[in-house]
């Protein structure tokens, strides 16, 4: 089994209302899921089906990293 992950972004893209994935390291990579659990599930199947297209040789097992990022606005409440 590889032991280095793949390394993949997920950022929430507000307006769409959708998680966005891409990676450096999967080239062609570039997803978008409501959920970040279906984006995870769907990550499952693209990464080793990519990687595979680009002509690497894989394991039974392809581990990746997730790193999220989500933007939010805190308000301090109004007394």
């Amino acid at each position: 089994m590889n032991k280095k992950p793949f390394f993949i972004r997920a950022e929430w893209d507000d307006e769409a209302q959708v998680w966005v994935a891409s990676s450096d390291d999967v080239p062609g990579l570039a997803t978008e899921e409501k959920t970040l659990e279906g984006l995870i599930q769907k990550l499952k199947i693209m990464v080793p089906e990519l990687l595979e297209a680009n002509g690497q040789e894989i394991e039974c097992e392809v581990p990746f990293e997730i790193f999220t990022r989500r933007f939010e606005i805190a308000q301090r409440a109004v007394v």
